[in-house]
């Protein structure tokens, strides 16, 4: 058969027209057409138009054999031709792309740039640089740009369209000055199309330049072009970004001004679901979710995603279940699953996520790692963590993530070595450690106060030139927790003022304040104002405390004050930080106001106001309240026990302490700790009942050597002075004291022998001391007069008005006598003794 080879019995390839981008079914906007179809309809077209008597081109033959998946018979065939057409070029380099050959599609048009028997035309760089985008072989691209504007034509809208499209999805946030070069090719452009204008929105969100995208949208419509639903698919996400709900109405409004089409069209939904539910509107985004005809997973699964990041995790799980009854209609895949099991963690639910797990099984879903991955991490926030990590352990592929939910799940629950042996095997095995990994051990260190695995772990980061956002906050937490604060500062003072965000100066500010540096809180504290940088819930939870700790009440105030003006008040972690700087303060009713008007508590604000109600001698009212905890849907956790206790040791409720102590186990499954142990101790102690405090603190065994717990006994032994078992109590002290010496016990000792008389084993006690090189902690007092805090220690006088003050006292003293108060003698003379020392 005789082969027909002129080029005008063959049919173009498609052009890239507007209409054919915007009703590809893809979310990006700047995809090319589909070639698989673009070969079809060729043939079809080709079919139809030749009869039977003609024999069929070459061209067709060409497409047919790319059709079939057969590109490199198809190229065999073209390497039978001796003098190819620029179409059948064309062929073979689309039927390349549309197979998923795009490197071939490459090579083959660097064989037609080399031979240089035919001219590439507008269809050949289109399609070249489809390839080049798919490939992501930025070098390539450019050097097809160049040989577009080597060929001495303008490009056209279909070659201007293919470059932004390879230059779009080729170029990364990293490429610095390269970035510009989507811009430079918009701006070339004498016409631009619809497909274009979508292009740059796309690109702008990708840079993160939101407001530019929006002020893009709004030329577009101005010069009267009209949107495609993709133009608003990728303007929605700009939108929620900006946090401009008005704008967002506009926009919808304008959707559904242009008909059913585009307010039907199932990305538009999904994506205004998932704008509104960003923006906060949830009403609307379920609204919309509602009005829909006709749904899709991906429309499920945004609106279940919309409640879960709304903080409706019940309604999340209602619509999960809607969509598995409704399964015959809608296909749930395992994004669907995940986004309930993100909804069961936060309810905390086991129950459900147990059924979760077996669905999963049921559907032979189990071995889809993103669900397992998810299952782990449900299992950890509902505090099974033994079961987070049998489903771990029974995976049978595992990818980065899987390994680091697992180790995040191990530290959240307090088994930090534990996730130290995990990296370790993760390193054996070869799985390479990434930033997530790296931010895990840091917290780790932070938790066990372990220096050395703090420093090793930066050491690794510094060895890897490994740089992630938010590094130097966890590197500053990390330092300032395990007692090394010139550290932090230092990391703090290296990155440059304008270059800090807020969660590095919060990492600072709080860090100084666990230190006991208050004055460096609010000198960063300031810093942090004077770089614009406007502080955020975090920040004044972490600032507050060392207003307190300060005695400064009046900024502690206008703290609140600048709370309440920036709608932070109603913040949990603000809540809880308020009431406990306001009772620390001696406030207490500023501190239950603020309980009370706080429409959100948590376990930590009820913690922090059980404690005040406890120091303020509100024993009842602490109680009242720990009872009340679960009424209001929460459940004490151990700190929580800690304060309660506290609260009846202060106030001598001690059988309602003890009730409570055994409630613990029985009742709230909380085995108890050392602390819980040393209020016990102390809450007899108080009372008189040191028999009882000593014997119960022998019967601990092992789990009572701890030093809080026999210092408590001791303290109580000199109150009630119960010298003998004071000796018996310091005996036990001494030794258990080990290489940890705490000059408060030797002291509360010699007190014990000066109230006694006994000045010899005073004298021994101290010289023991001078010894070991312990020294008694000086107490500071102060107290708040104009809003500024006056410090004082004994026998201070650094004091401006130092004389004026020890006037006053004299003349106090004066009083006191002549008010008939008598000195207790023994203690005048150890505090002589003390000063003769």
């Amino acid at each position: 058969m005789r082969l027909t080879m002129s080029s005008s019995a063959l049919p173009l390839p498609l052009p890239l027209s507007s209409s054919t981008f915007s009703q590809s079914p893809s979310l990006s906007l700047t995809h090319l057409p589909n070639y698989s179809s673009l070969l079809h309809n060729t043939l079809a077209d080709e079919q139809c138009t030749l009869s039977e008597s003609k024999p069929r081109t070459i061209r067709y033959r060409l497409s047919e054999l790319c059709r079939q998946g057969q590109p490199h018979l198809a190229r065999q065939l073209f390497d039978t031709i001796p003098q190819p057409t620029t179409v059948l070029w064309n062929t073979i380099i689309i039927g390349f792309i549309c197979n998923n050959m795009p490197h071939e599609a490459i090579s083959f048009y660097s064989r037609l740039k080399h031979v240089g028997s035919s001219i590439c035309d507008q269809y050949t760089y289109s399609s070249v640089l489809k390839a080049c985008a798919e490939t992501k072989r930025i070098h390539v691209g450019k050097a097809v740009h160049c040989h577009i504007l080597r060929s001495g034509i303008h490009p056209s809208r279909i070659v201007s369209n293919s470059l932004l499209n390879m230059y779009s999805t080729c170029l990364s946030l990293e490429n610095g000055s390269d970035c510009d070069l989507v811009e430079r090719v918009f701006r070339t452009m004498r016409k631009r199309n619809v497909v274009a204008w979508n292009t740059i929105f796309s690109w702008y969100v990708k840079r993160k330049r939101f407001s530019e995208a929006v002020r893009c949208f709004v030329m577009m419509m101005r010069l009267g072009i009209k949107p495609t639903v993709v133009s608003f698919v990728n303007i929605f996400p700009a939108v929620s970004e900006i946090r401009h709900v008005r704008v967002a109405d506009v926009l919808y409004g304008l959707l559904v001004k242009l008909g059913n089409a585009y307010v039907n069209d199932l990305f538009v939904v999904s994506a205004a679901i998932v704008m509104y539910a960003e923006l906060g509107c949830i009403d609307l985004a379920s609204r919309i979710f509602e009005n829909t005809s006709e749904r899709n997973t991906e429309i499920w699964n945004s609106m279940i995603s919309g409640y879960i990041q709304n903080n409706f995790p019940f309604k999340a799980v209602d619509l999960f279940l809607e969509a598995v009854e409704a399964e015959d209609a809608v296909t749930t895949d395992d994004v669907t699953f995940v986004s309930a099991l993100m909804a069961t963690s936060q309810l905390q639910h086991l129950e459900f996520a147990q059924q979760l797990h077996a669905c999963l099984i049921k559907k032979c879903m189990d071995s889809q790692v993103i669900s397992l991955n998810a299952m782990i991490a449900t299992y950890s926030r509902c505090n099974h963590v033994g079961d987070s990590f049998k489903v771990f352990n029974g995976m049978k592929e595992r990818d980065i993530v899987s390994w680091n939910t697992m180790v995040s799940a191990l530290v959240q629950n307090g088994l930090d070595n534990e996730a130290l042996m995990l990296v370790y095997e993760m390193q054996k095995l070869g799985v390479a450690i990434d930033d997530i990994t790296i931010t895990i051990l840091l917290s780790a260190a932070s938790n066990l106060r372990d220096r050395e695995i703090g420093k090793q772990t930066h050491a690794y980061l510094l060895r890897h030139n490994i740089h992630f956002e938010g590094m130097e906050s966890y590197l500053i937490d990390m330092y300032a927790k395990s007692n090394m604060i010139r550290e932090a500062q230092v990391i703090f003072q290296s990155n440059f003022t304008n270059d800090k965000d807020q969660a590095t100066w919060n990492a600072m500010i709080s860090g100084n304040t666990q230190n006991g540096l208050i004055e460096q809180s609010f000198v960063v504290f300031k810093e942090m104002l004077e770089q614009n940088v406007k502080p955020n819930a975090v920040t004044l939870a972490s600032i507050l405390p060392s207003c307190s700790q300060s005695g400064s009440i009046a900024i502690g105030k206008q703290l609140h004050c600048f709370a309440v003006r920036n709608l932070f008040e109603n913040n949990v972690y603000v809540v809880s930080a308020l009431v406990d700087m306001y009772s620390k303060s001696g406030i207490i009713d500023y501190a239950e106001s603020v309980f009370l008007k706080s429409p959100e508590k948590n376990s930590v604000t009820y913690t922090n106001m059980i404690l005040g109600y406890g120091q303020h001698g509100m024993g009842k009212k602490a109680l009242t309240l720990f009872y009340s905890l679960r009424q209001n849907g929460l459940e004490p956790d151990a700190v929580t026990f800690v304060a309660v206790l506290s609260a009846c040791s202060y106030t001598g409720l001690v059988e309602e302490g003890l009730q409570i102590f055994e409630l613990m186990g029985e009742e709230y499954g909380i085995q108890p700790s050392a602390e819980h142990y040393a209020c016990v101790i102390d809450m007899l102690g108080r009372v008189g009942r040191l028999d009882e405090a000593h014997n119960f603190a022998k019967q601990l065994g092992e789990e009572g050597n701890v030093l809080g717990i026999w210092g408590s006994l001791l303290a109580a032994c000199r109150v009630h002075r119960n010298f003998e078992l004071g000796k018996i109590v310091s005996s036990k002290l001494l030794e258990l004291e080990g290489s940890d010496r705490i000059s408060g016990y030797h002291v509360l000792l010699s007190n014990i022998y000066a109230e006694e008389g006994n000045w010899q084993s005073v004298d021994n006690v101290r010289r023991g001391m001078r010894k070991m090189g312990l020294s008694k902690e000086v107490g500071c007092s102060w107290i708040d007069t104009s809003g500024y805090p006056h410090c004082f220690v004994s026998r201070d006088k650094k004091h401006p008005q130092c004389c004026m003050i020890y006037d006053m006292l004299e003349y106090l003293a004066i009083n006191m006598k002549d008010a008939g108060y008598t000195p207790k003698l023994e203690l005048m003379e150890e505090w002589i003794y003390g000063l003769e020392e």
